[in-house]
Order: C-alpha cells, then structure tokens, then sequence
C-alpha cells in the first residue's frame, strides 16, 4: 500500500526526527510505499490567505503547487500517518495550518446541501497519529488532548467506515530515560512494521498486549534513542 508521513517539527536534529524515521523505515520493511512530507524543510507555508479564504468559503480549496502535490498524494494513498509533538495540549500551528490549507473542500470532504460534510477519503484503511509530550498524562486530562481529537475524530470522519486508527505516544518526554524512549520506538516500529496491527481493532481500541519488541527490541534501540535526546528541552509542555 502507499503510504503518506506528514512529519511537523522544526529540528532535524530532536527526538521527534527520529519517531519520524522509525516509522518511515517500518512501513518500508512492511512492504509499503512511503512519502514523508517535512513540512518545515519543505518551507510549507500554512497561512491561509484571503483569497484561499475566500474560495473555502465557496466550498472549495484553492491549492498552490505545493498544497496540491501533498492533496493528490493524499488522495491517492491508503495510510495517512501523522508525526509531531504536541504543543500547547495541541497540534503545532504548521500541521493546523496543513490541515486547513490541503484537506479541505473538494480534498478530504465534499459539502452536501441539507446533509453537511461527506468525506473523500473512504480511500484511507489506516490512519495513525504518534505524537510526543512534555507533560505527563495527567495534565493531557486537565487539559484535554486538542491534536488527538483533531486526528482521530475529525479527519477519521472524512475516511471510510472501515478505516483503522492507531494511536502512539510518549508522555512526560522532558523526563523520560534513555529506556522508556527506546520501548517507545520499538512500539512504533513493530506497530507499524507489520502488514495490519493485532492489536488495533478497526474501530481504533487498543488490545491488552504485552511490550512490543520485547526486551530484545527495546535494547537494540536504546543506542539510539540515547543519541538523539536533547537534554536541552526545558520541562513543560515542549514534547520534543
């Protein structure tokens, strides 16, 4: 299947670089094609200006080249993965910006008069979110989880009523160990290493399941997960 990687983080060099890669080479390993959108690097800009405004409102969205490159690999792809680390309990304002910007009328839905929104993307049979946070996961229940709704809710709409969602994330990441990083991407590497996840139901609920990879697979990537933490991001809500 072909595979789309929409990748939102401005440093080449941050943990999330490498939550991006390890899910990038798993889909490869199970046989996907993959397509990873750097947003930053590719200077995606996620302003909507007056003019796409305007044609939005006519329920319609004006793309540009590049917009329109990411729409029609979108529109042609069957898993939508979405990397980034949560910032102000939400998405970073370049992967809204992209949202609103490619997956609008005419991409992801169509507007029907007297029934709303009827989604384009009954094409999607997996839809993953992984995202990283610099809060525990207490603060995610004060505060509610913003991105994650966004993704697994609004855009899950818009795909088939047989579409899979799967969820990965790591918490609490401004005082995480070189292990707990680790287990976190070998969790995403045998989630998505594998042609179709045991133990996500096609409705998107997680199965009771054991460590992914085991003490093997958490061993292998502790080398580098060790390497890429920046001891630098300052405790809050960064989610490097």
């Amino acid at each position: 299947m072909r595979a789309v990687v929409v990748w939102a983080h401005p440093s080449p060099d941050s943990f999330s670089a490498t939550v991006c890669a390890t899910a990038a080479t798993a889909l490869r390993r199970a046989g996907h094609q993959v397509e990873v959108l750097d947003l930053y690097r590719e200077a995606f800009d996620p302003v909507m200006d007056r003019e796409q405004w305007r044609a939005y409102r006519q329920e319609e969205t004006l793309l540009d080249d590049a917009s329109r490159r990411h729409a029609d690999l979108v529109l042609r792809s069957e898993i939508l993965v979405f990397v980034y680390p949560t910032w102000w309990f939400g998405l970073p304002a370049m992967l809204k910006g992209w949202l609103e910007r490619v997956l609008g009328p005419g991409v992801a839905f169509d507007i029907d008069a007297g029934h709303g929104p009827r989604g384009r993307l009954g094409h999607v049979r997996h839809l993953v979110g992984i995202s990283t946070y610099g809060s525990p996961r207490l603060d995610l229940l004060l505060h509610g989880d913003a991105g994650r709704r966004t993704l697994l809710r609004s855009v899950r709409l818009s795909c088939g009523p047989r579409c899979r969602s799967t969820w990965l994330a790591l918490y609490d990441l401004d005082r995480s160990t070189a292990i707990r990083r680790a287990t976190f991407l070998a969790q995403i590497d045998t989630s998505l290493g594998r042609r179709r996840p045991r133990w996500t139901t096609p409705l998107g609920r997680r199965r009771p399941r054991r460590c992914p990879g085991g003490t093997a697979a958490i061993s292998a990537a502790t080398e580098t997960a060790t390497a890429v933490a920046d001891p630098s991001v300052p405790s809050g809500t960064a989610g490097d």
